[in-house]
């Protein structure tokens, strides 16, 4: 498995299966180094997309797996990239966020995240903020 930051030549395939983004913002993560992707010898298997909340905290926005490859220890490993390669930059927390009707919310207090907080929007489930403390670094390990 290969796990990197995206490059525009990975816009196309992101395009195809990031439902949730505009085109134009798209590019504009790529640019920024705030999409990873995950791919095997020959397969597209998912993404992870991130942001900056007060413009300081990593804020991780997406962690998508597809259906094909779930369960096989894709979505841990980008995330343990995400984590490894934005404590290497200095951060010491990162954050994100799940619905309280998804079960990635046990995926992600198993890796350590703990619940902060959380709001509702108009005609939604809750939406749980979680946290990380960060004292990793990248190595061969965790790819």
């Amino acid at each position: 498995m290969i796990i990197r930051t995206a490059k525009m030549d990975d816009f196309e395939v992101l395009l195809k299966y990031d439902k949730h983004i505009k085109e134009d913002i798209l590019k504009r993560k790529i640019e920024n180094s705030t999409v990873i992707v995950a791919y095997s010898e020959d397969s597209f298997l998912g993404w992870l997309r991130f942001n900056y909340f007060w413009d300081e905290i990593p804020f991780m926005n997406m962690l998508f797996v597809l259906d094909d490859y779930r369960g096989k220890g894709i979505g841990s490993a980008m995330t343990s990239y995400w984590e490894d390669t934005i404590s290497s930059q200095g951060h010491t927390e990162c954050l994100l966020s799940t619905l309280a009707n998804e079960t990635s919310q046990v995926f992600y207090r198993r890796r350590g995240y703990k619940d902060i907080g959380g709001f509702v929007l108009e005609g939604e489930p809750m939406e749980i903020i979680m946290t990380k403390k960060l004292t990793g670094t990248l190595t061969s390990d965790n790819l």
